[in-house]
């Protein structure tokens, strides 16, 4: 006895895919879920095709499309409304603060928000107003104000 693979497995594979997409959100198995659907819908309108060419349209089907999906989503990059959402050193760019400890051999730190930068700059004494210029990664450049 010959199993055979029915369009309705392809379409239980494809809801198990996307159903792992919602737990893990690479992407990748929504594309891979869509894929296996197409697969199902071939079967179903295209009677005795063999589990071999069923397979090998679901792989084929899965690459094409993570890989269109790649290039569709690297020419048209999401745009945000705020784009300095996850740059908390960006954010304080151009922000004044009050030094609470001075800048010794051109480091030091200082209180943004209730936590603590280290920062780069000119040696300067306790009580000096800064600026920051710039941050580089979870260091804040800065000049005195």
């Amino acid at each position: 006895m010959e199993w055979q693979i029915e369009f309705w497995h392809w379409w239980v594979l494809a809801a198990l895919l996307m159903a792992v997409e919602v737990f893990a959100p690479t992407t990748l198995f929504l594309w891979t879920g869509i894929a296996a659907a197409a697969v199902g819908f071939i079967v179903l309108f295209v009677r005795g095709i063999g589990l071999e060419v069923q397979v090998l349209l679901f792989a084929v089907l899965s690459v094409a499309s993570v890989l269109g999906w790649r290039q569709y989503a690297r020419l048209r990059p999401a745009t945000s409304d705020d784009p300095l959402l996850s740059r908390r050193g960006e954010q304080c760019i151009g922000r004044l603060f009050s030094l609470e400890e001075p800048i010794v051999n051109g480091r030091g730190r200082v209180e943004v928000d209730g936590i603590f930068w280290k920062i780069e700059g000119d040696d300067l004494e306790a009580g000096n107003r800064v600026k920051v210029v710039g941050a580089d990664g979870v260091i804040l450049k800065v000049e005195e104000a």
